[in-house]
This record gives structure tokens, C-alpha cells and sequence, in this order.
């Protein structure tokens, strides 16, 4: 009997670890899913069958789903009571699993601005094991929680950053839901735009603050996300660590590589991926969710810290909560709206 219970422990344990690593499975499979929709939709102009259609919607579907399966796993970590080592890795790896979108165009662009030739899919792959690895080796030992008092001060310089930086990013989504009228219409408003934010002395600083950001969203994620904390926390980290990631990426390609090195503009064609399109490019396809995710979680990262905002001064959380929901369900059509004019869509 004894020994039946230590083989049944011995079972839920190595369940829970498989469980726990499912984050980095899924971050493994996203570009495939990439790469079998864009499969799935050639050659461009084709007239797909029904059951083509059917089969791309799903394959992107499920390329979507993955970044975003990410956080019901950091939720169902997160409600836990006591947190082992394990736990605590494998809930900080569906967080990072959030951003795979970012992180997959950011690997697709770095190797080779150092003049690397090698196999992003390869190194995606690489780590992502690693991280794998690194969590399946956590021990069973509970981790004391600690209280969150400490990174006051951070919360606070984060979220006076964040307000400064939501003036640029606010004008930044409306400049592309003008998209929407066409090419030529978003290209007026962005040079308008560009005399304030592109000159000497807003650029630096909005850099800086974005820098800032990402270093303090870290920092703060990192805390929060080894407490027990409720839905409501668990969307705003995972939705900061795909910002974070987002941040890097996007100055990567559009600050360093496309106008440092290249010099590329910035303008409505190197973002709509001209002229192959984000669909119809085998390298582009990864900037369809990067782009749509990122819209999303931006704005609904700045509901959930106007529902924070709410709540510490004395609003009803119900009432909180439905700001929250109502941003939330606007990003989503503000996101759709932005991606759909990025493909192609005119009014």
C-alpha cells in the first residue's frame, strides 16, 4: 500500500511538472503556427476553399491563443496558497511566455544586426528549452511570500512615467486607426505628429522614459509575480511583460535597425510590411499578432493601472472593475480596427 502511494505521489508530481513547463511547449509551437497559416493562405490572390479558410482561421486562432494561454497559466499559479521553488519558475515562465510574440520579432531581427547567420527558429527553440530546463530543476521547497511595501516608490515613478508616455502612445494608435482612410491620411498626421516627438529635445526623453519602463515593469513584475495575487494583478503583469518585450523589440526594429542602420523610413509601408503585406511574407507573418497583441495589452495595461488609480482613491471596486472590462473590450476593438487597416482594410 505504501508503496502505491509513494508511485501515485510520484505521478502528481511529475504531472505537475509537465503541467508547469506547458508554457514553454506552447511558446515552441507559436512559430509553427506561423508558418503553417502563412502555408495555409498561399499563394497571394488564390481563392481558398471554405474548408481552407476554415483551416488558416483556426491555425491563427491558435497563434493568438498561445501568447494568451500564458496567462491562465500564470492565474492558476498565482492562486496558490504556498508556492514552491517550482511553482514560483514555472509561474514567472507563463508570464515570459506572454511575450513571445515581441520576443519572436526581436530574435528576428538582432542576429542580424551583430552579422549573425544563424537559425532564429533554432535559437527559439534553444531557449525556450533552457528556460524549460531551468524550471524543471526547481526544488519542492516552499518560498516564503514577501510583502510588496517595498517597491512603493517604484510603483509610483512607474506610474508617472506611464502617464507621460500614454500622451505619445494615445496619439500614436489614433495616427493608425487613420490608417484606415488610407495610406496618405496617416502619413500627414504622422509628419505633424513627428515635428514634436521626433525633435531634439522630446526624442531623447521619450526614449529614456520608454527605457525606464521597461527596467521598472521588470522590476516590478518580478516582485509581484511572486505573490498570490488576483485575476485583475495577474492581467496587469502579464500584460507589462509583453510591453516590456514589445518596447525593446519595437526600438530595436524601428530606432536602431530600420532607421540607424538601414535608414528606412518608419512610415506606413515598413509597417504594413509593403509590398508583400503581413500575410503574404513568410518573415512578416510574425508582426500580425505582435502588432494586434501589442495594441491590446498596451491599452489594457493602462486600464488596469486607471483601475488601481480608481480604487486607491475610495471608487467602488465594482465600479473599478467595470472601467476595467469596458477598456479592456475597447482595446480589443481598437487593436482589431489597427490590424485590419494594417492589412489592407479602407473606409
Amino acid at each position: 500500500m505504501d508503496a502505491i502511494l509513494v508511485t501515485s505521489e510520484s505521478s502528481d508530481a511529475f504531472r505537475r511538472k509537465l503541467i508547469g513547463l506547458s508554457p514553454a511547449a506552447a511558446a515552441i509551437a507559436y512559430p509553427f503556427l506561423l508558418q503553417a497559416f502563412h502555408l495555409a493562405v498561399l499563394p497571394p490572390g488564390a481563392a481558398l476553399s471554405a474548408l481552407g479558410v476554415a483551416g488558416a482561421a483556426v491555425l491563427l486562432f491558435l497563434a493568438f491563443a498561445m501568447p494568451l494561454s500564458g496567462l491562465a497559466s500564470a492565474y492558476r499559479l498565482a492562486g496558490m496558497p504556498q508556492a514552491s521553488q517550482f511553482d514560483l519558475r514555472a509561474r514567472r515562465l507563463a508570464f515570459a511566455s506572454i511575450a513571445a510574440p515581441p520576443l519572436f520579432v526581436f530574435l528576428g531581427v538582432a542576429p542580424g544586426l551583430l552579422g549573425l547567420r544563424i537559425s532564429d527558429i533554432a535559437v527559439w527553440i534553444a531557449l525556450w528549452l533552457a528556460a524549460g530546463l531551468y524550471v524543471w530543476l526547481g526544488s519542492d521547497a516552499i518560498v516564503p511570500e514577501r510583502t510588496p511595501q517595498s517597491i512603493a516608490g517604484w510603483r509610483v515613478m512607474h506610474g508617472v512615467a506611464a502617464a507621460l508616455i500614454a500622451c505619445f502612445v494615445l496619439f500614436h494608435l489614433t495616427n493608425h486607426l487613420f490608417g484606415l482612410a488610407g495610406p496618405q491620411t496617416h502619413a500627414a498626421i504622422m509628419k505633424a505628429g513627428r515635428k514634436v516627438y521626433r525633435s531634439s529635445l522630446v526624442e531623447p526623453v521619450l526614449v529614456t522614459l520608454l527605457l525606464f519602463q521597461v527596467a521598472s515593469g521588470v522590476r516590478l513584475a518580478w516582485r509581484w509575480s511572486a505573490l498570490r495575487v488576483d485575476a485583475y494583478r495577474v492581467f496587469q503583469i502579464g500584460s507589462g511583460a509583453y510591453l516590456a518585450a514589445f518596447i525593446l523589440a519595437h526600438l530595436n526594429s524601428a530606432l536602431i535597425s530600420a532607421r540607424t542602420v538601414h535608414g528606412i523610413q518608419t512610415d506606413w509601408a515598413w509597417a504594413s510590411g509593403a509590398p508583400a503585406g503581413l500575410i503574404h511574407d513568410a518573415w512578416n507573418i510574425r508582426l500580425l499578432p505582435h502588432y494586434a497583441l501589442g495594441v491590446f495589452f498596451v491599452l489594457g495595461h493602462l486600464a488596469s493601472g486607471l483601475r488601481g488609480v480608481l480604487i486607491a482613491h475610495g471608487a467602488h471596486a465594482a465600479i473599478a472593475n467595470r472601467v476595467w472590462a469596458a477598456g479592456l473590450i475597447a482595446a480589443a476593438l481598437i487593436s482589431t480596427a489597427i490590424i485590419c487597416a494594417l492589412c489592407g482594410l479602407r473606409i
